[in-house]
């Protein structure tokens, strides 16, 4: 497959910064050096490509908004989501190792945690010298978390925390985790460790997508945490959920990059495949799908690049990030079916992509809120009637 050079049907560059674009180039450099050589090896085995982490830590890619006295890259959102993008054009696992220990772990305890607590995990989860899990989603709670059944109770010198978290990933690798626990009735976040006695932190196995991502549950039987492993700030459950807007940010340039990633390759063997003696970029119904494809992506851009403008001037909404979200995920999706048509039954090879970019991509629909939740999100926004129930 030809080398990638990025698409920009609208000339979108030329709204980029400098530093922005360098990070995007950086980035990009890295996933074709670094992940694409052995991602499907990792895939079809079923492992992270964990030997990549010290190299995403040296590009600043951990907690990569959040100040540079905590150890960390102090980028604009805009330049973190070029990045994200970069990450998933080479697997959704790889923008989800970076997106949960940035937006999940690392923006927690910089936003609702003690000074002390900053200064003790933040460099080391930028450093990649620690890895961090978020567990807020339960066995029976998933798109309904305030019902967690997860509960955090008083001892003399801390806290004692029971129950359960499932689809948590990077927990079974993860060296500190941020729980979210029902303490006196109230949303809580605390900081439990690895190895703590009565934490166990199962991986799951079995997974038909992003099988290159480590994929858990976390079990509390009876674990006590000393009082300063509370997260002091950030009461109820919209401090979790502010959590996960930062993560669904994320996500929403994720999924432009494994739609280019299906585009590309698409484009590419359109170009080479010969049927009827000619290629079949030639006929018009293939050409359809790909100028559907390359629309969608353009669009998904535009949508990411306002988003990121307005996360950086303070004005954006969660309403807008789930907006986002929600048609990029879907859009890529339908990106990477279309794709593997015109792959036709070489589309469901592992010499290309699109078939490992789709299964991820059921995944992605799916979590941080699946399509149907952000859907409600926005027609509230729009009606001011909830339809949740």
């Amino acid at each position: 497959m030809s080398k990638f050079h990025g698409v920009d049907y609208f000339g979108l560059d030329g709204l980029f910064d400098e530093e922005e674009l360098l990070v995007r180039s950086t980035v990009r450099q890295f996933v074709d050096e670094r992940i694409l050589p052995d991602i499907e090896d990792h895939y079809r085995k079923g492992t992270f490509p964990s030997a990549a982490i010290p190299a995403m830590a040296d590009l600043g890619l951990f907690g990569a908004t959040l100040p540079p006295a905590y150890g960390c890259a102090g980028m604009n959102n805009v330049a973190y989501g070029l990045a994200m993008q970069e990450l998933e054009r080479g697997d959704s696992a790889i923008r989800s190792f970076a997106s949960v220990q940035s937006s999940l772990v690392m923006y927690p305890i910089f936003a609702y945690g003690t000074e002390d607590q900053k200064r003790t995990w933040l460099p080391r989860l930028a450093s990649g010298k620690s890895i961090g899990c978020f567990g807020l989603t339960e066995p029976d709670f998933g798109s309904n978390p305030g019902g967690m059944l997860t509960r955090a109770e008083h001892t003399s010198d801390g806290f004692l925390i029971n129950g359960a978290k499932m689809w948590i990933t990077n927990g079974t690798v993860a060296d500190v985790a941020v729980v979210w626990a029902k303490l006196d009735n109230v949303i809580r976040g605390f900081l439990l460790e690895k190895g703590t006695p009565g934490f166990t932190a199962p991986e799951m196995k079995g997974k038909h997508s992003l099988r290159a991502s480590v994929t858990s549950e976390l079990v509390f039987q009876d674990v006590h945490i000393p009082a300063d492993h509370l997260l002091p700030l950030g009461e109820g459950l919209r401090a979790p959920l502010a959590c996960l807007s930062q993560a669904r940010y994320g996500i929403a340039w994720g999924a432009i990059g494994s739609a280019m990633a299906c585009y590309h390759a698409a484009l590419d063997y359109a170009g080479s495949r010969i049927q009827f003696g000619k290629p079949i970029g030639a006929f018009q119904l293939t050409q359809a799908k790909l100028v559907d494809m390359v629309s969608e992506i353009t669009k998904a851009q535009l949508l990411c690049l306002q988003l990121g403008r307005l996360k950086d001037s303070g004005q954006v909404r969660f309403q807008q990030i789930s907006l986002a979200k929600r048609n990029n995920v879907h859009q890529a999706l339908k990106i990477a079916r279309e794709a593997r048509t015109i792959l036709g039954a070489n589309g469901i090879l592992d010499e290309y992509p699109v078939m490992r970019h789709a299964a991820n991509l059921e995944s992605v629909l799916t979590y941080e809120g699946t399509h149907e939740m952000h859907t409600l999100i926005v027609g509230e926004d729009l009606t001011g009637i909830p339809a949740y129930t």
